[in-house]
């Protein structure tokens, strides 16, 4: 079986790996039809994930068939469409109880597909707690229109929901990457009264102004005084921080309202300090995390309901036997690629 693998810092490598099997009753084995790359996986590639193993296949988002289920498995079967969460999660204790499956407290619960056990960057990956992990993909739903909901449109989907956007709203997204569009077409869903993406890169702005064109558009170096001019309390109500860097995270609370709403989507790779002097009074709220994907059957729906369509963000294919050339592709951010497609 074909595998790409995190060998050691700076290094992966295509190797032949046994095909995975059931080790838990509650497991199952999902043939991959359909993967891609995510920015998370360059953080691994980088060192920028210290739990990360050595010897583990990368990859967790990808969308496959059900090729077997252990004994304990109800909610699929073989033969089904799945859709795979980039999170395990058991489904039982405290924190799963209360929708945060983020934090399960179970030995692999989190982020561990494709970082802390093998992912799906590979013909077959075995999936653990697959009640919890997978979701069908309805039949009029494609591979490719079912691709991100595991991962960064489960991001996306999780970010707007916790900034409570309501239709009165302006709402600031920082950064047009592949999870930025996701947050932003999960932010439409809302109806706000406006939305305004900051983007540095003129291929991504061609790239929002062609496919949203009621959404506005600045720059980084104009942000501030863009947010002034096109908002009605002061600066924008809802921010969505998803760019990760210094700047855009000082941006971000810089273009706040007084008492705004500041959601951090993005990763980054070092620490930041908040500048509470800067911050004293402005009283935001700041709402940080990784991804709670516990919603991917009602992004799955919505997808059936043509209410979001990520197709757009798929630039790029390659088999999986070139899977070293979509990376370089995607990590240097070359002929315009946003998301690429592993088949």
């Amino acid at each position: 079986m074909l595998a790409y693998t995190y060998i050691e810092q700076g290094k992966f490598e295509l190797r032949d790996k046994p095909e995975p099997k059931i080790t838990d009753t509650r497991d199952a084995i999902v043939r991959v039809t359909l993967g891609s790359i995510c920015t998370s996986d360059l953080h691994i590639k980088h060192g920028s994930v210290p739990r990360a193993v050595p010897g583990t296949t990368v990859g967790h988002e990808m969308v496959g068939v059900v090729e077997k289920v252990g004994t304990d498995v109800t909610s699929v079967r073989p033969g089904d469409r799945v859709t795979v969460n980039v999170e395990t999660f058991c489904g039982e204790c405290f924190f799963c109880h209360h929708g945060y499956v983020n934090n399960c407290t179970d030995p692999n619960g989190g982020w561990a597909l494709g970082c802390r056990i093998d992912g799906g960057q590979a013909e077959y990956v075995r999936v653990p707690y697959a009640d919890q992990g997978l979701n069908r993909i309805p039949g009029t739903v494609s591979d490719e229109q079912a691709l991100f909901v595991g991962d960064v449109l489960a991001t996306g989907f999780w970010a707007t929901r916790i900034s409570e956007i309501t239709e009165k709203d302006t709402v600031l997204i920082i950064g047009a990457g592949p999870t930025g569009i996701c947050t932003l077409l999960c932010s439409i869903l809302k109806n706000p009264k406006r939305i305004i993406v900051c983007e540095k890169s003129p291929e991504r702005i061609q790239f929002v102004r062609e496919h949203y064109p009621d959404v506005l558009i600045t720059t980084p170096d104009n942000c501030k005084e863009f947010v002034l001019k096109n908002s009605d309390h002061g600066g924008a109500d809802v921010v969505l921080e998803v760019a990760g860097t210094e700047d855009s995270f000082r941006m971000a609370w810089e273009c706040a309202r007084p008492n705004a709403i500041v959601t951090i989507v993005a990763l980054y790779d070092k620490p930041l300090l908040f500048p509470l002097p800067d911050m004293y009074g402005k009283n935001l709220i700041f709402k940080t995390g990784g991804v709670d994907g516990c919603d991917c059957a009602e992004i799955l729906r919505l997808i059936e309901e043509g209410k979001i369509d990520t197709t757009p963000l798929i630039t790029h294919r390659f088999p999986l036997n070139e899977i070293e050339e979509a990376y370089r592709v995607f990590e240097n951010k070359l002929d315009g690629v946003i998301k690429v497609a592993i088949y």
